[in-house]
């Protein structure tokens, strides 16, 4: 998973270059931002081109819980965190009470004897026992990792999770509720202990995450937490696994810290205001279990946990949190953003307060499309008379995961921009492209118990190879930043050997296909012809069908105005061609949407495209042998 943001190559108007389509200057929220970054560049003799900041890093802490010391002592009423309980009222966690909480679980974590040998891990979802747990392993120096909750609730196997604690041999595992229970039996060696906040696992004890906070603390913590370095493990973060088992990332406390500083200098908003998040981005995951979590600590702010998800069936909770709780940032892939501004031009109140004081929008983990990024304009235009600045960047799990921003007064789709203070490029040729390679404190030193894996990631000069493709913004300029260039690993070469650039190509097509569209994975390797597999959006189909929500999707695929819509777009994608490797010459509209199970999908909404083309290889072969009876050719 690649964090802050994965743009690929989606289009941008002239309006987002400083002018309206009117050629009407727009107006623009003030907001802090670090003064535009300034690269230097160095070109060697091998041909790699080194790019770093010109912007010292400041200093930063040792230890993330620093920051937490810092805010209990001079705001220890301020809320950290709040959750609703069961859906209802919100229950609110302060600095204090956060920090009380930690010692008692630091505590607990010590008498058990929990190292990195044996660590802390996290089943469940994000809550304020896990927000606790965390803050408790980090004072008392003990590794943890949250997994991802699909591998308990979803998987038939347990695989994944079975891998990932035979890797970590945990000393303690957690999970809300008893839900888990299941996965607990199958999976946790019984010399590991188990905490639920309520209900109990089967067949084995457990105990209650109340009897950590009534842990009484020694001096013991302090002594433990006077021995936390820079270089001691704060977590282990898995790979989202998709096309391979998961690896676990190495966080120790010298990335999270020098990241959450790079962070700040790029947008220092975020020191002058205790930000206010509202927040659904899972802990698993480095956006909001490092990104998110980190920068609310670091700066004294306060996390609101939304419960909601970005799809239809589960966005309402996130509608009815942003109708309450108006967030002064707000961070969210673009799906999220592409349900809430379909929300924004339908609920006037809704828009009235999302837009009251949010000074930035900050997306990640996918490419932003055109039409959602113009109504989010409009929408805010609309309610304030004024636009929000929409921000990105290119990060990754292995670099904390902030690494490139931009973070200038005007963000034009699909730029990236330039390293942050601190971290430096370098890119090296990839067939066609330039693959960007990471060194910094921000990025990890490997991967836990698994020094192969390790070595093929770095290389000779112990740069982290990122797979990661960046082309700069004017050609021969770099100092002007640089735009994502797709994944080399996503690019293919077709059967006459032209290579297929998919992420400009998928960007392409999304924006073609608004609003019907949701994502497309680009097929075509060793074929004549470009193809594409496209998930549609269900509600908007139905809509153009004229058809009632809840109608099933195969259906709404065979209603006239709805083949009629799809037939247009690949007939329109065909004739913008400009040679094989960018014309579309066949498509099929999946009727099943993409699994989260089987790896098609990530828990923030990403199609993952090698593990679809993998699932669903008889409809690639079908597509290309025109044994599908809802194929889509061009009308030649």
């Amino acid at each position: 998973m690649r964090l802050p943001g994965r743009p690929k190559g989606e289009y941008r108007s002239a309006q987002h270059e400083g002018t309206s389509v009117d050629h009407v200057a727009p107006r623009w929220r003030p907001v802090s931002l670090g003064g535009s970054l300034q690269a230097r560049i160095e070109l060697r003799p091998d041909g790699a081109m080194i790019v770093g900041s010109a912007e010292p890093l400041a200093p930063y802490p040792t230890r993330l819980t620093e920051r937490l010391l810092h805010w209990a002592a001079v705001a220890p009423e301020r809320s950290l965190a709040a959750k609703r309980v069961d859906f209802g009222e919100w229950r609110h966690l302060s600095y204090a009470q956060a920090l009380a909480g930690a010692r008692s679980i630091a505590q607990s974590l010590l008498d058990r004897g929990l190292s990195a040998e044996r660590p802390l891990v996290i089943l469940s979802d994000n809550d304020l026992e896990h927000l606790q747990l965390r803050l408790g392993a980090m004072l008392a120096g003990v590794p943890y990792a949250s997994i991802s909750p699909a591998y308990s609730l979803l998987s038939k196997d347990f695989g994944k999770l079975h891998h990932i604690l035979n890797m970590l041999t945990p000393g303690l595992v957690f999970a809300s509720d008893a839900a888990y229970a299941n996965a607990i039996s199958a999976t946790v060696a019984s010399d590991a202990a188990v905490v639920l906040t309520q209900g109990a696992a089967l067949g084995r004890d457990t105990l209650a995450f109340a009897d950590l906070l009534a842990t009484p603390v020694t001096a013991q913590v302090d002594a433990a937490h006077a021995e936390v370095g820079p270089d001691t493990i704060v977590k282990f973060l898995f790979t989202s696994g998709s096309t391979k088992l998961p690896k676990g990332v190495i966080n120790t406390q010298r990335m999270l810290c020098a990241n959450q500083q790079q962070i700040l200098q790029c947008f220092p908003t975020l020191g002058e205001e205790p930000p206010v998040l509202v927040d659904w981005l899972p802990w698993n995951h480095t956006f909001g279990g490092n990104h998110n979590v980190g920068l609310t600590i670091y700066n004294g702010g306060t996390l609101y946990i939304d419960e909601g998800k970005p799809v239809p069936a589960l966005v309402g909770e996130t509608l009815r949190n942003l109708r309450e709780i108006a967030p002064t940032v707000y961070f969210n892939v673009p799906k999220g953003f592409e349900e809430i501004a379909n929300a924004l031009e339908e609920d006037d109140a809704l828009r009235e307060r999302f837009f009251s004081r949010v000074k930035m929008m900050f997306f990640a983990g996918a490419g932003l499309s055109q039409p959602v990024w113009d109504k989010l304009d409009r929408m805010a235009e609309r309610a304030c008379g004024e636009r929000i600045r929409m921000l990105t960047g290119l990060g990754m799990t292995e670099t904390s995961p902030f690494a490139i921003c931009a973070n200038a007064s005007v963000v034009r789709s699909g730029v990236v921009g330039l390293p942050a203070p601190g971290v430096e490029l370098k890119l090296i040729a990839a067939g066609n492209k330039l693959e960007v390679r990471y060194r910094g404190p921000n990025v990890t030193p490997g991967y836990w118990r698994a020094p192969e894996q390790t070595a093929e990631h770095f290389d000779d000069e112990g740069w982290y190879c990122s797979g990661d493709a960046l082309r700069p913004i004017a050609p021969g300029e770099p100092q002007l930043g640089f735009m994502f260039d797709g994944r080399i690993a996503e690019d293919f070469k077709l059967s006459t050997g032209t290579f297929v650039s998919v992420g400009p190509l998928r960007a392409r097509v999304i924006a073609a296909g608004d609003p019907c569209v949701q994502d497309v994975v680009v097929t075509g390797l060793n074929r004549d012809e470009v193809g594409l597999l496209i998930f549609p959006r269900a509600d908007s189909c139905q809509a153009l069908a004229g058809l009632p929500a809840g109608t099933p999707l195969a259906d709404v695929l065979e209603a006239p105005l709805v083949r009629h819509f799809f037939q247009g777009l690949v007939d329109k994608l065909f004739q913008a061609g400009t040679g094989s490797a960018s014309r579309v010459a066949r498509a099929i509209v999946m009727a099943t949407p993409p699994s989260i199970d089987l790896g098609e999908v990530t828990d923030k909404g990403s199609i993952n495209q090698r593990a679809v083309l993998t699932q669903r290889a008889e409809l690639v072969e079908a597509l290309y042998a025109g044994q599908h009876p809802s194929i889509y050719l061009p009308r030649y």
